[in-house]
């Protein structure tokens, strides 16, 4: 059986659409929904409460496009709104990047020793934690919130001098003691690969940089073929991209993130509070 309806894809802002090149690539033949909400990023500073309800208007109006899967391309929001989302929409299939992102840092380290870069919220809520642990409990982890990351990314201030001061700044206390140090990194924000030029120039080739979209992308291709649900149709996947707030720079910098520019009369302005509610209790 083939399903031509189009996968939808939200973040807080423009991160997710690593997520969505990843999907690209992976997927072709797929047509992608993407949502940014602009208007409110950064999610990864306030409550859980407050994430959970933007995540659920977000993914009502990736519904209106009547998608077949939900792709929640934000850790913040993985972290704290996939369960309640997942239960709230089923039968709809939601899938977050935590678990993926998770699973792909098992993977690539050597020592056992991971570190997790993050906003805030993902960080204070302990999900990279729970996601590692669950299949490695011996596993030696470290977190780190980097807020201002999510800001320069969003500037496109990807590398140079700001970016490797903040770089050198928020890496520096995982690397104190070389002995302890994690020998992978996990980029927990759809934000950060961007910032990964800056990231290396500050660690240099021993660490690995774990980001989560390619193997969200998998996990997305696998759970349609499970389904059945893949477009088996042979023409290019087309893409339509939505913004809560300033499509013309969305269109502008989305591009750095998606790997392939992004015309501004492509990107819809949309309200996400008009006439919606939100329910949808968040995970404790």
């Amino acid at each position: 059986m083939s399903d031509k309806r189009a996968i939808g894809v939200f973040d807080s802002g423009m991160g997710g659409l690593t997520v969505a090149r990843a999907l690209r690539e992976r997927l072709p033949h797929e047509d992608i929904v993407y949502l940014g909400d602009t208007a409110r990023l950064p999610y990864g500073t306030k409550s859980p409460a407050t994430v959970t309800a933007y995540a659920l208007q977000a993914t009502r109006a990736l519904m209106k496009h009547d998608v077949k899967m939900v792709v929640i391309a934000c850790n913040t929001a993985s972290s704290v709104a996939l369960e309640p989302l997942a239960h709230d929409l089923a039968p709809l299939q939601v899938v977050g990047v935590v678990e993926p992102g998770a699973r792909a840092g098992l993977a690539a380290t050597k020592t056992g020793r991971i570190g997790v870069l993050a906003t805030e919220s993902t960080v204070r809520g302990g999900a990279y934690l729970r996601a590692i642990r669950k299949y490695n409990p011996d596993t030696r982890i470290v977190q780190q919130a980097c807020a201002l990351f999510v800001a320069l990314a969003e500037e496109g201030w990807t590398d140079g001098e700001i970016a490797h001061a903040a770089a050198a700044r928020y890496l520096s206390p995982l690397f104190q003691t070389p002995s302890e140090a994690p020998d992978t990194l996990i980029l927990g924000c759809t934000h950060f690969p961007v910032l990964a030029p800056a990231i290396a120039h500050v660690l240099g080739d021993t660490v690995t940089l774990v980001d989560s979209a390619a193997t969200t992308a998998a996990a997305v291709a696998e759970a349609l073929t499970k389904e059945q649900m893949t477009n088996d149709e042979r023409h290019p996947g087309q893409n339509h991209f939505m913004a809560t707030d300033g499509t013309e720079r969305f269109a502008r910098l989305g591009g750095l993130f998606f790997g392939q520019p992004i015309a501004p009369e492509d990107v819809e302005l949309v309200d996400l509070q008009a006439g919606l509610s939100t329910t949808v209790q968040a995970s404790p």
